[in-house]
């Protein structure tokens, strides 16, 4: 257990963009050290959606705290999350 925590080791993310019709994704490896918040801010940055207000969800749609590690969130959810922009929800248009 203690190889995979190397300082060296990667974590790979396969992370799903819920708010387009076409559920486009990306697929990043990170250091299980990064914070995860870097993680969902380069993921939203890809997406060209704004990072402080979106949540990362398991596919059985539980909220993830972004407030840990890339290589904790990996161990507790697994890889394959999804990305909601949360300007989605209730916004109106056209002021």
């Amino acid at each position: 257990f203690i190889s995979l925590m190397s300082k060296g080791a990667k974590v790979s993310f396969k992370i799903t963009l819920t708010s387009d019709p076409k559920l486009p994704y990306r697929v990043f490896a990170v250091p299980e050290s990064a914070p995860f918040t870097a993680v969902v801010k380069y993921a939203a940055d890809e997406f060209g959606v704004e990072s402080d207000s979106s949540a990362i969800l398991t596919n059985d749609g539980v909220a993830v705290n972004p407030s840990q590690t890339a290589g904790a969130i990996f161990l507790k959810n697994g890889g394959d999350l999804k990305l909601i922009p949360r300007d989605k929800v209730g916004h109106s248009c056209c002021h």
